[in-house]
């Protein structure tokens, strides 16, 4: 799954990505840049 790294500034592929669920009930995708190690975070279940 792909999403946007805030500290590398551009889209990439998530590592170690997991399904979760946020409070609200509705569903994410939590998982880690390959890069430079920070966690990535994308709104929306995986496809």
């Amino acid at each position: 799954m792909e999403a946007y790294c805030v500290k590398c500034h551009s889209k990439k592929e998530m590592k170690n990505a997991k399904a979760i669920t946020m409070k609200n009930g509705k569903p994410a995708n939590k998982g880690v840049c390959p890069d430079c190690g920070t966690s990535m975070f994308r709104i929306g279940s995986c496809k």
